[in-house]
Formats: C-alpha cells, sequence, structure tokens
C-alpha cells in the first residue's frame, strides 16, 4: 500500500467527498478515485459505497481508516526519528576512561554533552589502558579516554591530544625526601618501589624501568597494584615510593607529596580516541565537546 494512496483513503474517509479529498490534498478528482479503485482492487474489498450524493465507508473500510492513520503516523515518526539519528540525537554513546586522569573534567564534559543530546543514552566504564584496548578493538566502547595507543593498532583508530601530563615522585609526608621541591631519581633508588601493574599499563610500567636504568639503578618492585588508588594508598602508608602520572594527586592522597622529577621531562599525553570507521553522529558530537574544553581541560589539571 502506498503512502499517497493511504493519504488519498483517509481523506476520502473524513470528508465523505472525493471532490473535498481532491481539495485537501491538492489534486483533481479522477487522481483520487484512482486511488480508491487501485486500493479496493489491491485488498478485493469495497472501501466506500457511493451514488451519485453521498460516500459512506464499508465496515471494511473502518477497520483500514484505523490502520491507516496508524501508518501515516508511524512513517512520520520514522522520518523525524532518522533525521534525529543523523543528526546524533539519539541513540546511545559508551565511553571508557581513566578515572585518574579524567577525574576533574569528565562530569563536566558528559553534563554539557547531555544538555545538548538529553536523549542520547551515556554509559561509563572505568578502565585501565590495557581494558580500554581490548574494549576499542572489540567495539565495546565508542570513545577511550587513555594513552597513546600501541603503534600495531593505532592506525586503525583517531586520536586527539586533550592534555600532556609529566611524571612525578610520590613520598610519604614523613619520607626524608617530603620537603623537598624535586629530587633526582638517583635520590631513590635505595627505596622499595610501588609500580602500577604492568598488565594494566604496560607503557608507564616499561618506562619507569628504563629511566631508572639509566640511572644506573633497578628498582626494588615491592608491590605492583591494579589501581592507581591503591598506588596512592599504599604510598601515604609507608609502604614504599612511586613514580606515576601527576594526576594522580586528583585522587585522594592524603600525606602524600608530589615531587618533580629533575632532568625528566618526559611527556604523557592523555587521549580520546575512536574507531576511524565509527562515523556515528553521537560519537562525533562527543568528539566535538571535547575538543572544545580543551584549554579548560588543561587549565584544570596543572592545578
Amino acid at each position: 500500500m502506498d503512502i499517497k494512496v493511504l493519504k488519498s483513503f483517509i481523506s476520502v474517509a473524513k470528508h465523505k467527498s472525493f471532490s473535498e479529498a481532491a481539495k485537501e490534498l491538492h489534486t483533481v478528482q479522477p487522481a483520487i478515485s484512482r486511488h480508491i479503485s487501485a486500493l479496493e482492487i489491491e485488498l478485493g474489498v469495497s472501501l466506500f459505497t457511493r451514488n451519485s450524493r453521498d460516500v459512506a465507508i464499508t465496515q471494511a473500510g473502518e477497520q483500514l481508516l484505523k490502520d491507516a492513520n496508524s501508518i501515516i503516523a508511524l512513517t512520520a515518526q520514522a522520518k523525524v526519528q532518522v533525521k534525529r539519528a543523523h543528526n546524533g540525537q539519539i541513540g546511545k554513546l559508551n565511553i571508557a576512561y581513566l578515572s585518574s586522569a579524567c577525574l576533574t573534567f569528565l562530569s563536566t564534559l558528559v553534563r554539557r554533552y547531555k544538555s545538548q543530546f538529553p536523549q542520547v543514552h551515556v554509559t561509563l566504564f572505568e578502565m585501565t589502558v590495557t581494558e580500554q584496548i581490548e574494549a576499542l578493538k572489540s567495539d565495546q566502547i565508542d570513545v577511550a579516554f587513555s594513552r597513546p595507543l600501541p603503534q600495531s593498532i593505532s592506525d586503525e583508530f583517531i586520536s586527539h591530544c586533550i592534555y600532556t601530563d609529566k611524571l612525578v615522585a610520590i613520598v610519604n609526608a614523613n619520607h626524608k625526601l617530603a620537603s623537598k621541591q624535586s629530587v633526582d631519581l638517583t635520590e631513590l633508588k635505595h627505596e622499595a618501589f610501588i609500580i602500577f601493574n604492568r598488565s594494566e599499563a604496560f607503557g608507564l610500567f616499561d618506562e619507569t624501568i628504563r629511566l631508572c636504568k639509566e640511572a644506573n639503578f633497578s628498582p626494588n618492585i615491592t608491590s605492583q597494584p591494579r589501581h592507581m588508588q591503591t598506588l596512592i594508598t599504599e604510598v601515604s602508608a609507608g609502604l614504599g615510593v612511586a613514580i606515576a602520572p601527576y594526576c594522580v594527586r586528583k585522587l585522594y592522597s592524603e600525606d602524600c607529596h608530589f615531587l618533580p622529577l629533575k632532568n625528566i621531562n618526559m611527556p604523557i599525553p592523555l587521549q580520546i580516541q575512536y574507531n576511524k570507521n565509527n562515523n556515528r553522529a553521537t560519537v562525533c558530537a562527543f568528539v566535538e565537546v571535547a575538543l572544545n574544553a580543551k584549554d579548560e581541560i588543561r587549565q584544570s589539571m596543572e592545578n
């Protein structure tokens, strides 16, 4: 059944007149008559009884009228929904993030995005770097806030730098170095080291080991926590010292001191990443919100 034919049928039923239906639809009466005749042939029933003066709808016509109105309404709704989906106004968005690196700004970004697209369902996933890589590869998440991807898969994704962090030494408030403004890595060579688990962030682990070797010592690793908050808590408890991105100070870090490392200026980017083939409007809209907030985010992470 053609939509135009159904509209002709609905108009005739409403006006009980072929001529009035033609006026409403800005066409000619013979066209309306052809539509109704074609519809009756297709369905094998009479939809109207006609004489020289009156048009009356049949019982079969009454039933079709109910369904025809629903079909027209659903067609109009489908057009609206398709346009909204195209504009990123409906759908879902799965966002993964590193807690310590995103704690100060992620809620603001999501709130800002939702104010523009209130009918998009947003789900947040706190994940480590390794978990995010697997989730990106399997399309379980749409957007990731993470460290640079391995070169082996980086070509499959689009990445934008949100801000750049740095490595710092973390010591307990009672540690002998706590009062210093900065430290040389060699000053930590006899300390117990708490290093974030390699399986969760291989880049950070490997870089820490490399820097220690360049400083002519191998770190005495006594703990490898899988969560940054655990690392901070262990330092606070006096179980050792740590090397970590400066952003971890945004976690609960009472009794911890964060000390710049002398002669170490290795940048640690936080990137927003998404699959090159994921060109959904919801993703593009969120990425735009994030990139527009880059300066604001950088300022918040410096304080």
